[in-house]
């Protein structure tokens, strides 16, 4: 067809990438701060939406002008979400760096680029190794960096990683650390790295009678770190739901390194790991924690409050206030959740997304959005969550069965809708009207997605030029870029000669998308995708 659709595509990229090319470039200096994402899936509303994005468009997304450039090899599995730090100076140079973190106990830094690597910098100490499984076959053989990062970047000054690292010494004792690490040089900062260790008041599982016990051989933090201020979060999940464990929360000051707050949602009864398959917690703009618990022990006798009289919250959906320490100051909890707990239909396998809809009234609702194993959506009001009624969820909209296969992911939201790629099944649309989700999703992907299904990103340029990435976890692993309405405009499988093929999938990667390249971590790489030179 001399007309196709790809033929046009082309002719308009290559008039424009001649014709516009040198302001652009221009352009983008000025803007390139922008650009960065510097934590899982963009922000602290966990979003996925890169709003500023102006190369990549679904006109120039397609397989004659995109595809991958680059497979920057690393050291182990990168089960951390790649992120991104635009103009960065270092030794003089002004660069755009790429951070990647490695089950290997490493974190890299490569020119964003060019993939040159910049340095490296290994958190293991004498006579360590990265840790092994310990018997629990979901994880990667060996265990190091498992959580995303998240970066500082001050006013001035050089930016700062903080990653949380899992090692084994020589004497089969596991440490689990806090590194500060200068995204620069890979220098470690503020007096290296610390061992965490933490107690709280309880009687559940690694109890000393009085407190509950953090064991760093019991846990992995697979959450992502959240970033509030000058505090960074840590959420802990267990290995392969082997007891005795609990769900921990815990505060860092990233200036002295020192543990502030403590929290244990389950601290006299056991389980309600918090994991999210790699999703972060989300906070709003008032310092407020949002997250969704694993399965575990719910203590269904309740105070005056309506709060577990016990403070524990297995499965539940819930908010932290922050100020003065970490407390639990709102939370939903399922009326079925005995039954949910007992089947492992664990609410905790996803993310959640934080969102303010507008509705006919002009009214704005402070809502966040998760779902789990057992297929449907909840939505709560942040101000008024619902907490416990044992015979009906109070919440303010269920969508009940819309997310066939469960969740093992989180969602994106772009203009309005919001994203979800459940198990074994398409990834759907759903669609805010009158700050309400139409039960219905007004759009699909045409392939279904095997497990854990995809958590996708969005790159836009504010609200227009929106694209939807999403990686399927096969062999070989395929990355997909749909539009708004989830029609597919390339896929790295399309090219002749497997041009764009990198290698088998990993199981909860996210991409990350800045100044207009792809990044898509692998079992021993990242691959990068951005536009094609010009030929």
């Amino acid at each position: 067809m001399p007309f196709s659709r790809s033929a046009v595509a082309v002719t308009a990229y290559r008039k424009l990438r001649t014709i516009l090319l040198p302001a652009f470039l221009c352009a983008l200096a000025s803007v390139s701060f922008a650009q960065d994402v510097l934590t899982y899936h963009n922000n602290n509303a966990r979003t996925g939406l890169n709003g500023v994005e102006t190369i990549l468009t679904p006109g120039n997304v397609t397989a004659t002008t995109f595809g991958k450039v680059m497979n920057i090899p690393v050291d182990g599995h990168v089960d951390a979400q790649p992120l991104y730090i635009s103009a960065v100076t270092v030794g003089g140079v002004k660069r755009n760096l790429l951070i990647v973190a490695t089950e290997n106990d490493s974190i890299y830094a490569f020119d964003a680029d060019t993939g040159a690597q910049i340095w490296r910098d290994s958190l293991l100490r004498s006579g360590e190794t990265n840790a092994d499984n310990r018997g629990c076959g979901t994880n990667t053989p060996r265990m190091g960096v498992n959580a995303t990062p998240v970066i500082f970047r001050p006013k001035t000054g050089n930016p700062i990683i903080y990653a949380v690292s899992m090692s084994k010494d020589i004497d089969g004792g596991y440490h689990q650390r806090l590194n500060a690490i200068d995204a620069t040089n890979g220098t470690q900062l503020n007096g290296g790295a610390v061992d965490i260790q933490a107690s709280y008041p309880g009687s559940g599982d690694n109890t000393s009678g009085i407190n509950v016990v953090f064991d760093p051989g019991q846990y992995r933090e697979r959450a992502s770190l959240l970033l509030v201020g000058r505090t960074v979060y840590l959420a802990w999940g267990s290995l392969c739901d082997i007891r005795p464990y609990t769900g921990w929360i815990m505060a860092y000051d990233t200036t002295t390194m020192t543990q502030t707050s403590v929290l244990n949602v389950t601290p006299n009864g056991n389980e309600g790991g918090i994991w999210g398959s790699g999703a972060g917690p989300a906070a709003d703009a008032n310092g407020n924690i949002f997250l969704l618990d694993g399965n575990g022990y719910f203590d269904p006798t309740l105070d005056s409050f309506g709060f577990p009289s016990d403070g524990d919250y297995g499965n539940a959906f819930l908010k932290l206030s922050t100020a003065g320490g970490l407390a639990v100051a709102d939370y939903f909890e399922m009326f079925n959740q005995v039954g949910e707990n007992s089947q492992d239909l664990d609410l905790g396998s996803g993310g959640t997304v934080l969102v303010s809809p507008k509705d006919s009234t002009g009214k704005v609702w402070q809502l966040a959005i998760g779902a789990g194993k057992d297929t449907n959506m909840y939505i709560v009001d942040r101000t008024n969550m619902g907490k416990f009624n044992s015979r009906t969820n109070n919440i303010y909209q269920q969508l009940t069965h819309v997310l066939p296969g469960g969740v093992w992911s989180m969602p994106a939201v772009y203009n309005g809708r919001v994203y979800y790629g459940p198990v074994t099944w398409p990834m759907l649309a759903f669609q805010f009207q009158n700050a309400k989700l139409l039960p219905t999703p007004v759009a699909q992907t045409s392939i279904s997605f095997k497990y854990p299904g995809t958590t996708p990103s969005i790159s836009a340029n504010v609200n227009k030029n929106g694209i939807v990435w999403a990686v399927e976890n096969t062999n070989p692993a395929v990355l997909h870029a749909y539009d708004a309405n989830l029609l597919e405009l390339y896929n790295s499988n399309q090219a002749a000669n497997n041009r764009d093929q990198f290698g088998p999938g990993n199981k909860f990667i996210t991409p990350t998308i800045a100044n207009g390249k792809v990044y898509v971590g692998t079992p021993n790489s990242v691959a990068v995708f951005s536009l094609l030179p010009l030929k």
